[in-house]
């Protein structure tokens, strides 16, 4: 099992109603890139969250806690419960 850990900024739009909609996930080759894009996106999105996660990405599995790098604005949960 070969475990990394991968980047991602995850971002919010308006949805119908009140609720949120994710846009597609973008992955980062790092830390410092996933938080300088998701600063740049956080005034134009609703919500945005930069976020680092251990990962075998041969089988898919994921870690259940990711550990938050950026977050700004409107965001659903876990993301909202986290400081």
């Amino acid at each position: 099992m070969a475990t990394e850990t991968v980047y991602i900024i995850q971002s919010y739009v308006q949805g119908r109603g009140k609720s949120l909609r994710a846009e597609p996930q973008v992955g980062c080759k790092d830390a410092e890139e996933a938080r300088r894009k998701a600063e740049r996106l956080a005034p134009l999105r609703l919500g945005v969250v930069a976020f680092a996660v251990s990962a075998d990405t041969e089988l898919g599995d994921y870690d259940e806690e990711p550990t938050i790098i950026f977050k700004s604005g409107q965001l659903p949960p876990p993301f909202a419960d986290e400081e």
